[in-house]
């Protein structure tokens, strides 16, 4: 009798735990193109199109490799538009014996899950994604009994079971964290060497027509589609950044540039997240080169924490925190998100670019998004739901697991500090420093108040001073509060009047957007 595998667009790893131990004889692969998961938000064009291209290859790769695969298409006529309803269809049609699935990385999927067995009546087994070196069981044992949870400690722990960067029980060179060394802001001129680009396939460009005919009115753009989409360019991809990129992704990665879309980053986190490549060969191969003296240790430490360290901590936080971390809001934001955020439309060249980035490539990077847009939307009070649904639609790489954490954690402090120790709030000063964006804006960084000024001067104080009663006993918020309790009556409230009219300003204008209709987030 058949085992049904269903696998998710997020697991096309040929080591995938549901497939082994498996008969390839009496083991049909269930994939699914499925309006549902297309849709719930409106994900970006290219999202969706590499998402959908990526299942096909790995799907033709399966069937190569002896595997029988049931495939459903979203054009299938008979496509019920769930997993659920999909699975029920595969087990009429194959009468399994057993279900057998890898967990998903969205909590809202693991529910539907957990009901498969009830609809159709046959044992369902979900499985522990190996894929992670930390599994959900062990992040929470880790995380027990913790007053706070940091991700340094999490990470030195995972140093150590890997035996990354380690001699003997010590880190490389001493120390554990280089991140100090990874703050160079961009000298002028500085540009990255050409990112790798996979130009589309005949089954890759069946996907972008059917994507831009079924999703014409979702964000983004496709005509600049070139994500790697098997594993083979995702190995391409990944040789490339190691040799041409790691050398100085270190030093450069917090530095920002207009119109140089990528710099020096490894942009692999859509394969990784996908499936494509496994994180921890990475790892193990960044760290080969700085063994073999080709890498410098604070580069190859910052991607490897990256990857052991924050990409674990922030899944192991999601399963940890769910369901209740989707509608957190600890400082009580409740605006809207800017119409902006779609359009690009906007005076500030940082947010214009960094939407510009996203809207054409469905990528930007970790500073773009951390330090840029949500450092905006903090500042701002823009309600985390809605910034946490953008960011879901518009990043290549973004999954429930990784997104939400991310934005409503770490950008927006909505959780109250439990992933992270303090909000990531910084005035136009830092964006000035790690970037080439104020010399090109109309307002002037170097102005702290009045029109003409740099918006996040006074939104900053703004900011600080309206959640004075849930962030004024932070220790690493002393230095910043301390200066604003310093500051003349009449310097505060010069800062505060700034800051009020400016939001004004921005209600005014997004409420012009859709009293006539305008608003393009579709387009």
């Amino acid at each position: 009798m058949t085992v049904l595998v269903p696998v998710l667009g997020d697991q096309l790893s040929h080591g995938l735990a549901s497939l082994k131990g498996c008969d390839p004889a009496d083991t049909v692969v269930l994939m699914m193109e499925v309006a549902e998961e297309a849709a719930h938000v409106r994900h970006h064009k290219a999202k969706i199109a590499l998402i959908f291209s990526a299942m096909r290859h790995f799907a033709a790769e399966l069937r190569k490799a002896g595997w029988r695969v049931d495939y459903i298409r979203l054009d299938d006529p008979e496509n019920a538009g769930s997993f659920t309803g999909e699975v029920i269809r595969a087990a009429e049609r194959h009468s399994p014996r057993l279900i057998r699935v890898v967990e998903p990385g969205d909590w809202r999927v693991e529910q539907a899950m957990l009901d498969w067995q009830t609809f159709i009546g046959c044992p369902v087994e979900i499985l522990p994604d190996s894929r992670f070196l930390c599994s959900r069981d062990e992040f929470a044992s880790w995380a027990a009994g913790r007053k706070e949870l940091r991700m340094e400690f999490f990470y030195r722990e995972m140093r150590r079971r890997t035996g990354l960067l380690m001699d003997g029980k010590d880190p490389v060179g001493g120390k554990w964290n280089y991140d100090a060394a990874n703050r160079s802001g961009p000298p002028t001129g500085l540009k990255g060497p050409p990112l790798p680009r996979f130009a589309p396939d005949a089954m890759t460009n069946e996907v972008i027509e059917l994507v831009g005919t079924r999703f014409a009115d979702h964000f983004g753009a496709l005509d600049k589609f070139s994500w790697p989409v098997t594993a083979q360019e995702a190995e391409t991809a990944a040789a490339a950044f190691l040799k041409d990129r790691l050398p100085t992704f270190g030093q450069w990665q917090d530095a920002m540039v207009r119109g140089q879309d990528f710099l020096f980053h490894a942009v692999l986190s859509p394969a990784i997240n996908l499936g494509l490549l496994d994180p921890l060969d990475l790892c193990r191969r960044a760290e080969a080169e700085y063994r073999a003296g080709r890498a410098p240790l604070a580069a190859v430490e910052g991607f490897v924490r990256q990857l052991i360290g924050w990409r674990e901590y922030i899944r192991g936080v999601y399963w940890l925190e769910m369901p209740g971390l989707a509608e957190d809001n600890y400082l009580g934001a409740t605006r809207p998100l800017p119409d902006f955020y779609w359009t690009g439309k906007t005076d500030m060249a940082c947010l214009a670019d960094c939407v510009r980035t996203t809207r054409d490539n469905a990528y930007a990077h970790h500073i773009q998004r951390l330090m840029v847009l949500g450092n905006f939307a903090l500042l701002a009070g823009i309600r985390p739901q809605d910034v946490a649904d953008w960011f879901l639609v518009v990043y290549a790489d973004a999954f429930d697991w990784v997104e939400l954490p991310n934005v409503a954690g770490m950008a927006l402090f909505a959780d109250g500090g439990r992933l992270a120790s303090k909000p990531y709030a910084a005035s136009g000063a830092y964006i000035d420093r790690m970037s080439n964006y104020c010399g090109s804006c109309r307002y002037k960084v170097k102005l702290k108040t009045g029109p003409d000024a740099c918006p996040f001067n006074a939104l900053y104080w703004h900011f600080l001073d309206r959640n004075e009663d849930k962030l004024g006993r932070n220790m690493r918020l002393a230095n910043p509060y301390a200066t604003w309790r310093r500051m003349s009556e009449e310097k505060r409230t010069e800062y505060l009047a700034s800051a009020e009219a400016f939001l004004q300003q921005l209600q005014n204008a997004d409420a012009g957007w859709a009293r006539h209709g305008q608003s393009e987030q579709n387009r």
